[in-house]
């Protein structure tokens, strides 16, 4: 099966986007991992699909996968390569669209000044709904770590973020710390850890390790789940900047159950073609 494909980048979280209304696509895990593979593939921290709208009044339809292969519910810096996508290629001539995800609809608009923004939906602080296992229903919460014990908030921006603050990003153990809290049996669905130091009450710097794809150049739903913990906890104002090793992203929420806006760049690196298999794996 041969594919058309776009290569996309979002405050450097990368995707390859696949146009699944012009083309027939149908791709298994292992396919998945070929084509996020930066060695063997084309090199992808997800995959997004664009498909059809299932249900009325929304425009389009679209489904994400990890790199490893990994169907996931949402993806902010993907929301917004999403939008650019379909201006670009002639599939809606909207600069606001109405898009399906597992997750729930999403309404990513094409600002003035090229940048994207994308309302979320509102936070969930609920922990069934995260899902996250505790008996309280405290904001801050102590989770053991291999005999360490850090303190996260946990929350679900259509998919599990676990935030906690540290002094120095930089130096914050995101490659030894990441991969167990990712897959922490406290959270059933695995979640994404991120690493926030404040800079002032309006600007942190982030690093997140992402579920299934590991440490991002940037985490769209990861600077949102940053951004709300800080504003739940007073120490942020909204806007907040979010300053990823990629890039920045503007983050607005007015709390309560007021959905959460993100706006930041979204670009085309290359369109190419490939050589897939079938739904294999």
């Amino acid at each position: 099966m041969r594919l058309k494909f776009t290569k996309m980048q979002g405050a450097g979280n990368d995707f390859v986007v696949i146009d699944g209304v012009r083309q027939q696509v149908a791709l298994g895990p292992e396919a998945l991992r070929r084509i996020a593979d930066r060695h063997f593939g084309i090199g992808a921290d997800q995959i997004l699909v664009v498909e059809r709208a299932r249900t009325p009044g929304v425009d389009f339809a679209y489904r994400i996968f990890n790199a490893d292969g990994g169907e996931v519910e949402q993806c902010g810096n993907g929301a917004r390569c999403f939008v650019r996508f379909v201006r670009d290629r002639g599939l809606t001539d909207k600069d606001e669209i109405r898009v399906e995800t597992v997750a729930g609809i999403i309404v990513p608009r094409l600002e003035p000044d090229g940048r994207v923004t994308v309302d979320m939906g509102a936070p969930v602080f609920d922990p069934a709904r995260v899902p996250f296992v505790t008996d309280s229903d405290a904001l801050v919460q102590p989770l053991a770590v291999d005999g360490t014990t850090v303190g996260i908030t946990a929350l679900s921006m259509g998919n599990p973020h676990a935030v906690q603050l540290v002094e120095d990003v930089e130096r914050a153990p995101v490659a030894e710390l990441g991969p167990r809290i990712e897959r922490h049996p406290r959270f059933p669905r695995g979640v994404n850890a991120g690493f926030m130091q404040i800079v002032d009450r309006g600007r942190i710097r982030l690093r997140v390790y992402e579920r299934g794809a590991g440490e991002t150049l940037a985490c769209g739903t990861g600077a949102c789940a940053a951004a709300v913990a800080g504003i739940r906890r007073g120490l942020l104002d909204s806007p907040v900047t979010v300053a990823a090793r990629g890039g920045e992203l503007t983050i607005a929420w007015r709390g309560a159950d007021n959905p959460v806006c993100m706006t930041g760049p979204a670009e085309t690196v290359f369109e190419g073609e490939i050589e897939i298999g079938g739904r294999t794996g």
